[in-house]
């Protein structure tokens, strides 16, 4: 599959997210909190098409130095487009303009008490971009194909529920939930366009914290 970044991965990303009924929840149903986080797709240097992704700072008093995609608790009366752009612009310094949003995938409720929304960006420049060091450790860039690996992602089940646990490989390291099912959503939904669902899927006990 082509992963070249440009007007065809952005019209197969488009297209399929168009087709897919994703799937909505209240935060009413066990008083979660909205947030919302971005899955910015931008160009590498060899021309192929990447995700970015953060290793938050560890100096943050929740979830320090975990894998993360940019995003962040909706402020009073934001809906999650403008949440997203917003923090974009001030974890790592991009400002793509919102007609840019390619896409919405399923909420997700997380452990640590927010209902997630996933939203698609398309960035044409990487020219601005830095990390907030007040946020942000580090910045990556998953290539496509990287993320479509046929060794990820993987499943353990785990505790006294049988928890199906969901980690996506990246280089050498694991990704755990919710990023993890999060990006195996946009992998099956937006680049491949297969509607699969996501909310099942859980997290270590140690990624809670």
């Amino acid at each position: 599959m082509p992963y070249s970044h440009g007007t065809n991965l952005r019209q197969r990303i488009s297209e399929n997210l168009l087709a897919f009924e994703r799937e909505r929840q209240s935060t009413a149903i066990e008083g979660l909190k909205p947030a919302a986080v971005v899955l910015a797709v931008a160009r590498q240097d060899d021309g192929t098409g990447a995700l970015l992704i953060t290793r938050r700072s560890y100096n943050l008093r929740t979830h320090k130095g975990q894998w993360a995609l940019p995003g962040g608790r909706l402020d009073d009366g934001e809906d999650v487009a403008t949440a997203a752009l917003r923090e974009l612009q001030e974890e790592i310094n991009l400002t793509p303009p919102a007609q840019n949003i390619l896409g919405l995938l399923d909420d997700y409720p997380t452990r640590s008490g927010y209902l997630m929304t996933p939203i698609v960006v398309w960035i044409d420049d990487l020219g601005q971009m830095a990390a907030n060091p007040d946020e942000v450790a580090s910045i990556h860039q998953i290539p496509l194909k990287e993320l479509s690996r046929p060794d990820s992602p993987q499943f353990i089940r785990k505790g006294p529920d049988k928890d199906i646990i969901i980690r996506m490989l990246f280089n050498d390291v694991r990704i755990h939930a919710p990023t993890a099912a999060v990006l195996y959503q946009f992998r099956e939904v937006a680049v491949e366009g297969n509607p699969i669902r996501v909310s099942q899927y859980a997290p270590p006990g140690w990624a809670q914290r």
